[in-house]
């Protein structure tokens, strides 16, 4: 009986070593390793409060974690075409969940907001696994129809009808963060793979005016874009958040008040520990630490981008426009969160990748890591190392893949 997945050649098994992008790796690694203490940190006072155990978030940090690293080191063996191949297949997946988590009974509400499928002790999060199957389909769409893209605005009908559907299933639950983010990502990686400018200007206009319109359709939404302006004019109301985060980010000033001194994660800044953890991170260590961190995001960002670059100059087309979609995926919800926490945006629930507390984010976040350092060692490899002896057909159970190699 053939073991499904190849031991053999991968970055984990191979005359070599361990072989993978460093930089990248190390990079993450930091930011994971710098989460799991803000978290730690910044949950602490919550968690005394509300389970009596002051380790009660990072008890499941590690957990998540642990989680995370088992489905990284899972995605290392599973070949690039294998994603291609079965692309379609995910983004049913992907639409499913998101159609499920609005089912009374089986989403789970939130603040108001229904995101989350219920399994006892680990709550899934539909939209962080249909922003990545989004992400490897269109990859996968731009690689198909490629020169149909290039050349008729009727190649990008398809894409937009995808996008808008699961932005609709998003808005309903409500999340309007994650539908910037999808939204975004898709329409810039459609620009990546070659739409003529004559058709993505207006499409990128077209963006921007319907993005306004849903911004202003609710009242709640209009709100919030009012306060973030001048959240001290409510600063006990709408802007109640906001003038927290400000209030940590002064406190923090050059080099921090110190690890675990924060004063604003005891009760006065809500959701401390997922969607405003930069904020506390500013707080304990200060504009150096704030700004290092950014640095970090920045690298992994420009790492990842740098993957798909190298992979499409060896003419491995889906693997760069995944490379590209994740990298994007990555610094928008970097980019709103942060925005967020410093008051360059209104108030989104939109955690922050590898730092914030969370299983879904957590998890999904180490599965791009993986795929992106699957991708940059198939580029170098050529699917394997002088050592092995191997094709692509070992890989594919009956059609293989257009990869561009």
């Amino acid at each position: 009986m053939r073991f499904p997945l190849p031991l053999s050649p991968s970055p984990l098994f191979n005359r070599r070593g361990v072989d993978v992008d460093f930089p990248l790796l190390a990079s993450c690694l930091a930011l994971l390793g710098l989460g799991f203490v803000m978290v730690t940190s910044a949950s602490s006072d919550v968690a005394a409060a509300q389970t009596g155990n002051t380790f009660y978030y990072m008890i499941r940090q590690i957990i998540y974690l642990l989680l995370g690293a088992g489905a990284g080191l899972l995605t290392l063996l599973i070949p690039v075409a294998s994603w291609q191949k079965h692309s379609g297949r995910l983004l049913l997946v992907g639409v499913l969940l998101l159609i499920l988590v609005l089912v009374p009974g089986i989403g789970r509400q939130v603040n108001g907001a229904q995101r989350w499928i219920g399994l006892g002790f680990f709550n899934i999060q539909p939209s962080e696994l249909a922003k990545m199957f989004t992400v490897i389909y269109l990859a996968s769409y731009l690689v198909r129809r490629q020169e149909f893209v290039r050349t008729r605005i009727r190649g990008i009908f398809l894409p937009l009808v995808l996008l808008g559907m699961l932005a609709l299933l998003l808005l309903l639950e409500p999340d309007f963060g994650a539908t910037v983010v999808l939204f975004g990502t898709g329409v810039v990686m459609l620009f990546l793979g070659g739409v003529a400018l004559r058709f993505f200007l207006p499409l990128a206009a077209g963006t921007l005016v319907l993005g306004v319109m849903v911004m202003t359709m609710e009242s709640y939404r209009m709100q919030r874009l009012t306060n973030f302006i001048d959240p001290w004019a409510d600063q006990f109301g709408a802007g109640y958040q906001l003038s927290q985060a400000l209030i940590a980010f002064g406190r923090g000033e050059w080099f921090g008040v110190g690890l675990g001194n924060s004063v604003q994660k005891q009760f006065y800044l809500p959701e401390a520990h997922t969607d405003f953890v930069f904020a506390v991170l500013a707080e304990e260590l200060g504009m150096i630490g704030a700004l290092l961190t950014v640095g970090l995001f920045v690298l992994v960002t420009l790492r990842a981008m740098y993957i798909g670059l190298c992979a499409e100059r060896e003419q491995q087309y889906f693997s760069a426009y995944v490379s590209y979609g994740l990298a994007i995926l990555w610094i928008g919800q970097f980019l709103i969160n942060i925005g967020v926490n410093v008051g360059l945006l209104p108030t989104k629930g939109l955690t922050l990748p590898f730092l914030s507390y969370g299983g879904s984010s957590l998890v999904i976040c180490c599965v791009s890591l993986a795929l992106l350092l699957r991708i940059d060692w198939e580029r170098r490899t050529q699917l394997g190392n002088a050592d092995v002896e191997f094709s692509e057909a070992d890989f594919a159970d009956d059609e293989e893949p257009q990869h561009g190699r």
